[in-house]
C-alpha cells in the first residue's frame, strides 16, 4: 500500500495526475533528447567537434598561458570588489537607518544612483575618469575599473538587503533596547545588525555570485580576466566554440560553488543559530510524509553553547 504524501502548498496529484505528468516528462524529454541531437549534428557538419578543436586544452601551456592567469584575474577582481562592497554596503544600510535626516538623505541618494546605472557603465566611466585624472598606473586602469563599477553597484544592492533585513527584525527588540539605556548605536551594533547579517548571509553570498560573473565585464576595458583569456585562446587555435564551453564550465563550476555553500549556510542557519561550526553535519528528522517549503531540522546546539533561559518554575 503505497504512502500519500501531503503537501501544504498544493493538493498531491492522484493516478491521473500522475499519469499525465509521466506523460508530459517523457515527452520533453524526447523533444530535448532531439534538439541536442539536431544541435550536435549541425556542430559535427561543420567542424565543430573535431578532436583538433578540443585537445588544445588537454595541453599545460594553454592553461598556464591562457585561462589560470585569465581565472586568477577573475576571482583577484571579484575577492577585492567583494570585500569592499561588504564594507560600503554596511555603511550605506546603516546610514539609511540613521536618525539624522541628513545621513538618511545622502546615503539613501548614494544608492539609488547607483543601483540605477549598469555595471558596465560605471566600469567604463571609471577606467576614462581614471585614466584623465591619472588615479591609477596604466597598468591597473582596467582592474580599478572593474573593481570600482563592482564595488559600487554591488554595494549599493547589500545596502538595500541590509536595510531591509533590519527593518524586518521585530520592533519589540528596538524597544526593549532603549527601555534599558540602550542608544541607537548600540542597538543597532549589539542587537539588530548581527541577527540581520545571520538571516542575509544566503543572500549575500548570491550577491558574490553576481560580482564574480559580472567581473567579466572587464572584457570590454582590455582587463585580462577568464572570458577574455579563453577568447584569446581561442584567437591561436581557432577553436572559438571549444574555448567558450571550457570558459562557461569553469564559471559554472564556481558559481556552483559559492551557491552551495550559501545553501549550506542557511540550512545550517535554520537548524540552530548557536552552531558555530558551518561544516557540521545538519542533523534531520526522518521521512515524515509531509513536504512542506522548509526541511524540519533538529535544532543543534554547539557542544560549548550554554543556555541563559532560567529554568526555575
Amino acid at each position: 500500500m503505497s504512502a500519500v504524501r501531503a503537501t501544504v502548498l498544493y493538493d498531491a496529484p492522484g493516478p491521473k495526475g500522475r499519469q499525465f505528468n509521466t506523460i508530459v516528462t517523457v515527452v520533453s524529454l524526447l523533444i530535448a533528447a532531439l534538439a541536442v541531437f539536431w544541435a550536435v549534428k549541425i556542430l559535427g557538419d561543420n567542424g565543430q567537434l573535431v578532436a583538433d578543436k578540443w585537445t588544445p586544452f588537454l595541453k599545460g601551456t594553454t592553461w598556464t598561458t591562457y585561462l589560470l592567469p585569465g581565472l586568477f584575474g577573475t576571482l583577484k577582481a571579484a575577492v577585492f570588489s567583494v570585500i569592499l562592497a561588504l564594507v560600503m554596503g554596511v555603511a550605506l544600510g546603516l546610514g539609511r537607518l540613521s536618525e539624522i535626516a541628513p545621513v538618511r538623505w545622502v546615503c539613501g541618494v548614494i544608492v539609488e544612483f547607483f543601483r540605477a546605472i549598469p555595471v558596465l557603465i560605471l566600469m567604463i566611466f571609471a577606467y576614462q575618469m581614471f585614466a584623465q585624472y591619472a588615479v591609477f598606473p596604466s597598468s591597473q586602469l582596467a582592474f580599478a575599473a572593474v573593481v570600482f563599477g563592482l564595488t559600487m553597484y554591488n554595494g549599493s544592492v547589500i545596502a538595500e538587503i541590509l536595510r531591509s533585513g533590519i527593518n524586518s527584525l521585530p520592533k519589540g527588540q528596538v524597544e526593549a533596547a532603549r527601555a534599558l539605556g540602550m542608544t541607537h548605536r548600540q542597538t543597532m551594533w549589539s542587537i539588530l545588525l548581527p541577527q540581520s547579517i545571520a538571516a542575509m548571509l544566503p543572500a549575500l553570498i548570491s550577491q558574490m555570485v553576481i560580482a564574480l560573473k559580472d567581473s567579466a565585464l572587464g572584457y570590454q576595458l582590455g582587463y585580462i580576466e577568464v572570458v577574455r583569456s579563453g577568447m584569446q585562446s581561442a584567437s591561436y587555435y581557432r577553436n572559438f566554440l571549444a574555448a567558450l564551453v571550457v570558459t562557461a564550465i569553469i564559471m559554472i563550476i564556481i558559481n556552483y560553488a559559492l551557491t552551495a555553500l550559501a545553501e549550506r549556510i542557511e540550512r545550517q542557519l535554520r537548524a540552530g543559530r548557536a552552531r558555530k561550526n558551518i561544516l557540521a553535519k545538519v542533523p534531520e528528522h526522518r521521512d515524515q510524509g509531509l513536504e512542506t517549503k522548509d526541511q524540519v531540522n533538529v535544532d543543534w546546539h554547539d557542544p560549548y553553547h550554554k543556555d541563559l533561559r532560567s529554568t526555575a518554575e
